[in-house]
């Protein structure tokens, strides 16, 4: 018998729980309709990425559970850690998606990860609010130009075969350069729990 695949539902009711919250109480933490909770924690319904990230600054939560909801990272050295792979096509790929990003997390099936590459369209011009999280972030241009803001350094400007590095507890915000109507970029997160 296998073990039943984690779902962001499972992690959901799961992380609730341990807090001893009900659906009203993590609804009005996280600013989202318990009725649309309900549907997450019984996996009939998604979030979009944006939705994701307000309910982890709201909540607590280092984002990179949500895509990882595995109750602990493998230790250094364990076996776990040591001898895997998982093969990555954008096809399989779980996507969420807004007005501005198709994201598409890659390797998704992949438990316990250490970091987590995705690949990003980006079609927005618009910045709005930057974001923040703990850990790192690598961005590589596929193709098109995109603009990289952050919160202490002048917007850097990348075209394909440029990267960027960097730290995400300033706040960043990645949009479509102008004249620009589509990017993509390799993403990959190495969050921190702190």
């Amino acid at each position: 018998m296998t073990a039943a695949k984690p779902t962001l539902g499972n992690f959901l009711r799961s992380f609730r729980r341990e807090r001893h919250w009900t659906l009203r109480e993590m609804s009005a933490r996280a600013g989202i309709p318990s009725s649309t909770l309900a549907k997450v924690e019984h996996d009939r319904l998604s979030l979009t990425y944006d939705r994701l990230v307000q309910l982890a600054e709201r909540v607590q939560l280092p984002i990179f559970r949500l895509f990882s909801p595995t109750e602990d990272s493998p230790r250094p050295n364990s076996p776990i850690g040591s001898a895997r792979r998982s093969i990555g096509r954008l096809a399989d790929a779980p996507r969420s998606s807004t007005p501005g990003y198709d994201n598409y997390e890659l390797c998704a099936e992949l438990r316990q990860k250490r970091m987590l590459p995705s690949m990003t369209l980006v079609r927005t011009r618009e910045l709005g609010e930057l974001q923040r999280d703990h850990g790192e972030q690598f961005i590589y241009v596929l193709y098109g130009c995109v603009e990289v803001h952050t919160e202490f350094y002048a917007p850097a400007l990348l075209t394909a075969g440029e990267c960027i590095y960097i730290d995400m507890d300033m706040a960043y915000g990645c949009i479509a350069a102008e004249n620009c109507d589509e990017a993509s970029v390799l993403r990959v997160l190495a969050c921190s729990t702190r």
